[in-house]
């Protein structure tokens, strides 16, 4: 008996499974076409009140106020406070974003004295364009800073030829309509898998220039200290390194006010090596993790604090 009502039970999951997967697809296509009728810049403001509002109610606040508090020990229970509200004031503006990612960069290389809502320094401008022209490939890292969706319009705009990594959602249906949002100008999406390092090695072999996120916690990962505390990195980026030898590169957004953005390209960092000169995965992720630091301690408020960065 016990079994047979277990197997109704498998029976009645297995069914309503995809029904609820269905819906919540359904939902997230509904919610990025809607959101694409509306004034993207008011939305972004009303999102960014909801999630402010919201925003506590939530377990992540509470994993984002240990993280803060653990990172940031002399700052007193106001300002870690005044640091998660932006926090979750910047999760609903790039909600709002998100639908209009294909409006976002407005930036006319053509017609550099037109007013934008983007800018970059002149250096950054110089690294990008000796990364686009050189022939060569590179490996480019970022982090949940800003809006993170930005840096990947930016280089198919100016003609970057690029594979980016990304982190599919569980549901099929809400992962087609992302992609498709995604697809319209950010080049080369590869969904991460345990055949994604091979498409990536494989990029770099043509020349492209492979992107991804870097400053989440990976349980397989090697271990960096990150704000004074051990925690693990993905050593995807420096694997892929010691296949193919080019430079590595860091690209940050900054949110800055009245709804602009600026863009940066770090200067390359080295990778660390071993006595024999071979890429040392270990070293090399430290010495990525470092630059992510110091990229946050500017802009505590625009990171993503609400995931255990360390465990």
């Amino acid at each position: 008996m016990l079994r047979l009502l277990l197997r109704t039970k498998a029976r009645i999951r297995d069914a309503v499974k995809p029904a609820g997967e269905a819906a919540v697809g359904a939902l997230t296509i509904g919610m990025l076409r809607s959101t694409r009728y509306f004034d993207p810049i008011k939305t972004a403001n009303l999102f960014g009140r909801i999630t402010k509002r919201i925003g506590p109610l939530f377990r992540e606040d509470r994993i984002a106020r240990a993280n803060l508090t653990a990172a940031f020990p002399e700052k007193s229970p106001e300002e870690i406070g005044k640091i998660l509200a932006g926090v979750w004031d910047n999760m609903g503006r790039i909600g709002a974003e998100f639908a209009h990612l294909d409006r976002i960069w407005d930036y006319d290389p053509a017609n550099p004295e037109k007013p934008s809502n983007v800018e970059f320094s002149k250096r950054t401008a110089e690294i990008f364009d000796q990364l686009r022209d050189d022939g060569k490939p590179a490996l480019i890292f970022a982090s949940h800073l800003g809006n993170w969706e930005i840096p990947a319009l930016a280089a198919v705009a100016h003609g970057l030829d690029a594979a980016v990594l990304y982190r599919p959602p569980n549901i099929a249906a809400a992962d087609r309509a992302i992609k498709t949002i995604r697809a319209v100008s950010m080049g080369n999406l590869i969904a991460a898998s345990p055949e994604a390092p091979v498409k990536l090695a494989h990029a770099l072999s043509d020349g492209q220039h492979v992107a991804m996120l870097v400053d989440q916690w990976f349980g397989k990962g090697v271990e960096v200290d990150f704000f004074g505390r051990k925690t693990r990195a993905n050593p995807t980026l420096a694997r892929l390194l010691r296949q193919v030898d080019c430079p590595i590169h860091g690209v940050r957004v900054i949110r800055l006010p009245d709804h602009r953005f600026r863009i940066e390209l770090s200067e390359e960092v080295k990778p660390a090596r071993d006595a024999n000169g071979k890429v040392d995965i270990q070293g090399t992720m430290q010495a990525v993790t470092s630059v992510l630091e110091g990229w946050i301690r500017e802009y505590p408020e625009q990171w993503l604090w609400l995931h255990r960065r360390w465990r």
